[in-house]
């Protein structure tokens, strides 16, 4: 798995059988990765960190539930390896939750234009989120967000540098951070996530 070429290839997809061998193995190693890379941002806002390993994980877990064979996996792959981080770059899945449907339709109505309203702040610098696509996740007619959000945080060198200065000494704190009118909130990313990170992303 050539997670060092920061893409994943049909070469990278093993066969459902063979999968199914180290699927249980898989799943715990995301169990483990995702106390690093899950981020709760206020009541109603989580933020995944994703890497290669998530999103090759993804796209197997998608041809194991649909089984569409060549096909499906070209459109898996186009869906998940943008979001693969390509060396210079941090990118995230934000999912808003809120249990019941009515309440979330009234929020989602609130929080229109929310991706424009995301950033990572690390050392004094500010990272501003860029959606998948560079596509707005807003409904134009309604004005309405969407609880998904696909992102990238385009980093600088200096800023890579800002965020690698604080993984071990617990200096220049780290934080991502929503302010949109009617949802501002706040999250440290800890060294930890952010040792992990620079590792699997810069």
């Amino acid at each position: 798995m050539p997670r060092d070429q920061r893409t994943i290839t049909a070469a990278d997809i093993l066969p459902l059988a063979h999968y199914e061998e180290i699927r249980a193995d898989k799943k715990q190693e995301a169990i483990l990765r995702k106390q690093l890379t899950r981020l709760p941002v206020g009541p109603h806002a989580m933020l995944t960190f994703e890497v290669w390993d998530s999103m090759w994980l993804q796209i197997q877990e998608m041809l194991r539930i649909e089984k569409g064979g060549a096909e499906q996996l070209a459109d898996e792959l186009a869906a998940y390896d943008p979001l693969v981080p390509k060396g210079r770059e941090l990118t995230a899945t934000l999912f808003f939750e809120i249990p019941d449907p009515d309440r979330r339709d009234a929020f989602l109505r609130s929080i229109g234009g929310i991706e424009d309203h995301i950033a990572i702040h690390v050392c004094g610098e500010r990272i501003p989120a860029r959606p998948e696509g560079d596509v707005s996740r807003t409904r134009e007619h309604d004005n309405k967000a969407s609880a998904v959000h696909f992102l990238h945080f385009d980093f600088t060198p200096s800023a890579i540098a800002a965020w690698r200065s604080g993984q071990d000494t617990g200096g220049g704190a780290a934080m991502l951070v929503i302010d949109h009118p009617h949802y501002g909130h706040a999250a440290v990313i800890d060294a930890e996530a952010r040792g992990f990170l620079a590792r699997e992303c810069f």
